[in-house]
Formats: C-alpha cells, sequence, structure tokens
C-alpha cells in the first residue's frame, strides 16, 4: 500500500515578496491582532495543544471575514489563514507560542501576554516589539537599528520561505495521521511490532483477531527471553486520548519485572501522563503519534521491506530557513 505523501516546495521569487508585502499592507495591525488573539483564545483552551492548521480553521470559523479575507490566492490558500500564519511568527519570536511537529502551544508567557494585553492592536505591537527585540540580539545590532519587518525584502522573503515550509510540515503530519487512523486494527499492530524489531528486540507474540486479555505484543531483548523484562504493548488507534482508568486497565496487566509500552494515536490525558511516571514498581512508556512517527522515521532503515511497505516514507530535503 502506498502512502501518497507528496511533499511540495514552492519557488519564491520577487513577485511573491510583493505579495507578502500587500497582504500585511491590507490588514491592519488592529485587525490582525484581533486574528491571533482569537487564536490564543483556542489555544489557550486546550492546553495539550491544538494542531496548527485545526487551530487556523476554528479561528477561521470564529471570525466575521471580509471579502477580502475570504478570497484566495491561486493555490487555493485563503487570505485569512496565511496572514493569521504570518502573525504567528512574531509571537513565537516574543515566546508566546510554542510550536512542535505541527502542534501549536500556548506558552505560559503568551497566556500571561493575553492576558495583559486586552487590546488587540496593543497585544500585536507587543508581539511585534518582542519580535524585533529578539532579531536585533540575534544580529548583535541595538533594538532601534534593527531593520523594521516591513522595510527587509530579505526579511519578508524569509519569513515566507518558512511559513510554507511549516505548512508541508503540517501537511505531512496530516496525511500519516491520518493514514494511521484508517489503517486497519491488525495492521497497525503489526506496525507496532515492525517498529520493535527495527529497534533491536524481538517480537515473540502479535494478538491475531479477538479478544487479547489487554495485550496486543509480547516482545524480548533476547531472542529467547531469557535476558532483560518481558516487553507487553497495548495499541490503540482511537481519536480520543487515554485516560487514567484506561490505562489503569493496562498497567494492571504488567507484572513486577514487565515493562509496558501503551500506544495510542490520539495521546493521552494529562491525568494519566501523570499516572503513569508516578508508577514506583511497575514501568510504563507511553507512544502517541508523534512519538510513533519519530521513532519510525530513526528507525527506518532498520526496517525490513515490509515494514516499510505498511508504512512508507519518502524525506525530501530542501534548504530549511533560518531562525
Amino acid at each position: 500500500m502506498e502512502l501518497g505523501l507528496q511533499l511540495r516546495y514552492a519557488e519564491y521569487n520577487s513577485r511573491a515578496e510583493i505579495e507578502v508585502r500587500l497582504d500585511m499592507a491590507e490588514v491592519t495591525k488592529r485587525r490582525t491582532g484581533e486574528f491571533l488573539r482569537t487564536l490564543f483564545d483556542l489555544l489557550i483552551a486546550d492546553p495539550s495543544g491544538v494542531k496548527g492548521s485545526s487551530a487556523i480553521a476554528e479561528a477561521r470559523k470564529s471570525t466575521e471575514l471580509t471579502e477580502w479575507e475570504k478570497g484566495q490566492y491561486p493555490s487555493g490558500m485563503i487570505r485569512f489563514d496565511k496572514v493569521l500564519r504570518f502573525a504567528t511568527i512574531d509571537c513565537v519570536k516574543a515566546g508566546w507560542l510554542q510550536k512542535e511537529k505541527g502542534v501549536w502551544t500556548a506558552t505560559e508567557a503568551g497566556i500571561k501576554a493575553h492576558k495583559q494585553f486586552s487590546d488587540p492592536e496593543v497585544f500585536y505591537k507587543e508581539a511585534c516589539r518582542l519580535y524585533a527585540l529578539w532579531r536585533s540580539q540575534r544580529d548583535a545590532v541595538a533594538p532601534d537599528q534593527a531593520t523594521s519587518f516591513s522595510d527587509s525584502d530579505a526579511e519578508v522573503a524569509a519569513e515566507n520561505v518558512g511559513i510554507t515550509f511549516e505548512e508541508v510540515q503540517d501537511n505531512a503530519w496530516s496525511q500519516i495521521e491520518q493514514f494511521l487512523k484508517t489503517s486497519d486494527p491488525f495492521e497497525f499492530q503489526h506496525i507496532v511490532a515492525d517498529l520493535l524489531r527495527g529497534m533491536g528486540y524481538h517480537v515473540a507474540w502479535v494478538s491475531p483477531p479477538g479478544k487479547d486479555g489487554g495485550v496486543d505484543i509480547v516482545a524480548y531483548t533476547d531472542p529467547l527471553g531469557a535476558i532483560g523484562p518481558r516487553i507487553k504493548v497495548q495499541v490503540k488507534r482511537w481519536q480520543s486520548k487515554v485516560d487514567s482508568d484506561g490505562l489503569r486497565s493496562f498497567i494492571a496487566t504488567i507484572n513486577n519485572g514487565d515493562v509496558g509500552i501503551f500506544v495510542c494515536l490520539a495521546g493521552f490525558t494529562k491525568d494519566a501522563a501523570d499516572y503513569a511516571r508516578n508508577q514506583e514498581s511497575r514501568r510504563v512508556t507511553l507512544l502517541d503519534v508523534r512519538d510513533l512517527v519519530d521513532l519510525w522515521v530513526k528507525n527506518y532503515s532498520k526496517l525490513d521491506d515490509t515494514a516499510r511497505q505498511r508504512l512508507p516514507l519518502v524525506p525530501i530535503y530542501f534548504l530549511a530557513p533560518k531562525d
């Protein structure tokens, strides 16, 4: 089965730079601040983080857009989406917003700023000020000598490339997640088993269809299972997070000397994560979709051909934007 994971990298010329300039000039700082505060409302409501593409879509739904903001580029991207995504650069450099593997999270500093600067224009201007301060420190010049964002052709081009790089990453993660979420449950079990083999473990058993008693995979650190712990794995394609009760049921299957691995695509609630971390005699590791894919990529060269066919990923390299 092929995974249609095509990473398309767009070329940027002077026309693209002018397009970005016009976009940012069309939207006032107050309006941009309104976009950002709506985004932060969503992120603060979900401390565990929100996928960037989902956060933008929700912010768009919560905003009454002008006809210009509803408009699209030839690529089909909505102007609101690009303007908001572009404005988040300031928030990231200000330390208000964290982006990791396509998931956006409001930091403590961002939550504090959202509360302190209730006026949208002041909120955005403060983010811009902190960004200018960050850039001046990076370039080792005084803040009042730093070139303003709107006056720097090179900076506009670099930020535009950075946004496209971010969009490509988001698109890649969305495709991979969708592929895994819609895969056959038992095929997904074999993907996890293949990963363990690629990491050097010896898989002794993978649960066939039917009741499994709470354990989907059993593995060892050596072929005979004579050395080291027995590894018990539970695999879930759930689209809702595992809570502490669900985790407790799995941990009940882990004996002293065993190691537990719980894989759930949607992840785990804070209570479940705390419960796993506070275990004293039973060791358990929690893996969500991003942890799983990270390990898959890291160990891809060690996977056999059958494993690669189950979840084929193709790296494409291009010049990444500088911080």
